[in-house]
């Protein structure tokens, strides 16, 4: 499937999850948020790394992406050549295959929707996050401020059912500035409703929630 979006384009390999609104919001708070040219943006959680492309494009940076996925992992630097920027794109786990570097941008769009215990493999990896969504969510906003530079910015985006407050209250508890940077309210998504839906909601507010360390 090829994408083409005012600040990217590219394919989404077969098995590959597809971006969806979530992504192009995070994308575009990530290319207004204040940076330094030539900044280091890592997009964690990439799948084709649009989101990171579209920030790496704005602040003329460098691009790092972390997956689980090899296919993602494919799917990111097919991608960043498309768009001519440079790529660094690694499997592993979250922050861990990122040990002892910083950067001034970290951005991600998790697994996020409430469920089973997060899957080991499969399809469903890319958006089941546990009982309260928050099983990604919660290991980022732990491990990302110590991977942040001077200044740094972390920008997660999810949806308000995940509990933004909690969000804000654990980036505040990492030393972080912490607020929300963007938020759109629609119509529940296919996933969220077949978790939601059933309690009367119709909608939600998708958030992206940002934490910055504070200038000394």
């Amino acid at each position: 499937m090829f994408i083409r979006e005012p600040h990217a384009r590219g394919i989404v390999l077969p098995g590959v999850f597809k971006p969806r609104s979530d992504t192009w919001l995070l994308a575009r708070t990530a290319a207004r948020e204040s940076a330094p040219r030539g900044a280091r943006i890592l997009e964690l959680c990439a799948g084709p790394a649009f989101a990171g492309i579209v920030a790496a494009r704005a602040h003329d940076g460098e691009l790092v992406t972390v997956d689980v996925m090899r296919r993602a992992v494919v799917n990111a630097r097919i991608n960043a050549a498309i768009n001519r920027v440079p790529i660094v794109a690694l499997r592993g786990d979250l922050l861990s295959a990122v040990a002892g570097q910083r950067f001034d941008l970290i951005i991600a769009n998790p697994p996020y929707v409430p469920g089973d215990e997060p899957p080991s493999r499969g399809a469903s990896r890319a958006w089941e996050a546990g009982a309260d969504g928050r099983v990604v969510l919660d290991r980022i906003i732990a491990e990302a401020p110590r991977h942040l530079a001077p200044g740094g910015t972390l920008l997660l985006v999810h949806s308000e059912f995940c509990g933004t407050p909690t969000t804000l209250r654990g980036y505040a508890a990492g030393g972080l500035r912490a607020d929300v940077a963007a938020s759109e309210t629609g119509p529940l998504g296919p996933l969220m409703r077949a978790v939601v839906g059933e309690n009367g909601h119709d909608r939600e507010e998708v958030v992206v929630a940002r934490g910055k360390v504070p200038h000394s």
